[in-house]
């Protein structure tokens, strides 16, 4: 199940403070405010007050920064062991202000949020429990905090026996409206879902309903965050360090379009869907453009990265048999499986370097320079390879721009036949604008067939056919 982070040491004084503010509530004559939220499947009508900031928790369980947490694995096993203490909620802090995608930098969005509480005041309340914690509303506390206009924040108080579990089923509800101002980064929706389907059980029809979208999405948004699992546990390197899921944080469009690929690809062939999937992962590590990944299909690795440019690479493949020996004939040929795998050493090596590459504090001078040579390396070879992937791309797409052209053509003048034959019954063709339409047919197929002359070099039936049909010469 999920975490359950307990109660703060204090919360008895909170608990306290909080009764108090509702009872002053309740025996004020004005009217009060509420904030309805869903409780347990049913709409609650909760009141709001006013809480000092230094009384509110951050809460540890908030998928908000639920990827960021790995960015000091030290201070976020703190947090777990010990969410509490000032530490562990100066890092909720500090993560709640970063940018998902860069964590080095600042949110810019956090700033905006910043300035208009700093402008317009607290438009909307945040959301607690009994003992302080809060369920919405963190990064408004965080932003707060920071400005330090105001010592209270308002927030709408849950009933008592409010547990971790509807801390979690209401973050998610309130997060996921379609009004929310600050969604959740992209690889933090992912772990919600997950969590949804392995921690609390549900089925995907409802982790759907939940999330707002659909079943076919869920299941791709599983698949991807599987697939970045996996390629974190291959980006290890031998010193401990790799990726972290957040360093897939921009890659949302590529990797839903890799989805899509590697799906229609394996409704074909399973070792040609991995070929491409594995180029892709390279190309997506190495921030190559939706645009240019678009570009490498499953013959990527045979066609553009050669045999000379993946021995570039220094990608040995271990323990796989490359070639067999055909029973009977002494011929060997390639094994099943030999390409991919050597796909996959290539994708392997490049997701180490990275790894390095980020690990900045622990990695030394020596190996961060290794690492920049085999990323550097990387991306021109695989930069020139799309380059000619992409220019192939386009001579394919121009040489069957005419072809498809009349295809589509062909299936309107089918149209028009059936119409023919419906206007019979009714007596409904306009035989004049019909006879117009024709003689314009006829005047666009004189000129097709005049163009087609000229650049078919060998004429095939379907053009000696045209050429007669409409009697033109060159």
């Amino acid at each position: 199940m999920f975490t359950n982070f307990g109660t703060p040491p204090n919360s008895a004084e909170t608990r306290a403070l909080v009764e108090q503010r509702l009872n002053d509530l309740r025996e004020n004559s004005g009217v009060a405010e509420t904030l309805t939220v869903e409780w347990r499947g049913t709409p609650l009508h909760i009141q709001v007050i006013d809480m000092p900031l230094d009384a509110l928790y951050y809460n540890p369980g908030t998928h908000r920064i639920r990827a960021q947490r790995s960015l000091d694995t030290s201070r976020d096993t703190l947090l777990v062991s010990d969410p509490w203490t000032s530490e562990s909620q100066d890092y909720l802090s500090h993560l709640l202000t970063i940018r998902p995608s860069e964590p080095t930098r600042r949110d810019p969005d956090f700033d905006k949020l910043k300035d208009n509480l700093e402008e317009y005041k607290q438009n909307e309340p945040g959301l607690i429990t009994r003992e302080g914690i809060l369920v919405n509303g963190n990064t408004r506390c965080a932003a707060l905090r920071e400005l330090k206009s105001t010592t209270t924040m308002r927030v709408g108080v849950l009933p008592a026996s409010c547990d971790w579990e509807d801390i979690n089923a209401l973050e998610l509800s309130l997060q996921l409206r379609p009004d929310e101002r600050r969604d959740y980064s992209y690889i933090n929706r992912l772990l919600a879902i997950e969590e949804q389907r392995d921690q609390l059980h549900r089925e995907v029809p409802a982790i759907a309903k939940v999330f707002r979208t659909t079943t076919k999405i869920c299941e791709r948004d599983f698949w991807v965050l599987a697939e970045l699992r996996d390629l974190i546990r291959r980006s290890t390197t031998v010193h401990g360090v790799s990726l972290r899921l957040m360093d897939f944080e921009q890659a949302q469009e590529k990797l839903a379009e890799l989805y899509r690929a590697y799906s229609e690809e394996s409704k074909k062939n399973k070792e040609r869907a991995d070929l491409l999937k594995e180029a892709r992962f390279t190309a997506i590590a190495l921030d190559f453009a939706k645009t240019d990944v678009r570009f490498i299909e499953a013959d990527f690795q045979s066609r553009y990265l050669d045999k000379n440019l993946i021995e570039e690479f220094g990608a040995p493949v271990a323990n796989v048999q490359s070639t067999v020996t055909i029973p009977g004939l002494n011929r060997s040929v390639k094994a099943a499986g030999a390409d991919v795998a050597t796909a996959r050493a290539i994708t392997e090596k490049l997701l180490q370097a990275k790894a390095v590459e980020a690990a900045t504090e622990t990695a030394t001078p020596a190996d961060q320079s290794a690492a920049a040579k085999v990323i550097s390396q990387y991306k021109s070879a695989f930069g020139e390879a799309i380059t000619v992937a992409g220019r192939d791309a386009m001579l394919r797409k121009k040489r069957l721009a005419a072809p498809d052209r009349i295809a589509a053509a062909c299936k309107d003048l089918e149209q028009s036949i059936t119409d023919l034959v419906l206007s019979r019954g009714n007596s409904s063709l306009d035989q004049e604008a019909f006879d117009d339409a024709l003689g314009q047919l006829h005047t666009v197929l004189g000129q097709l067939a005049v163009e087609a002359q000229r650049t078919v070099d060998l004429p095939g039936d379907g053009l000696n056919w045209l050429v007669a049909a409409v009697n033109v010469r060159k």
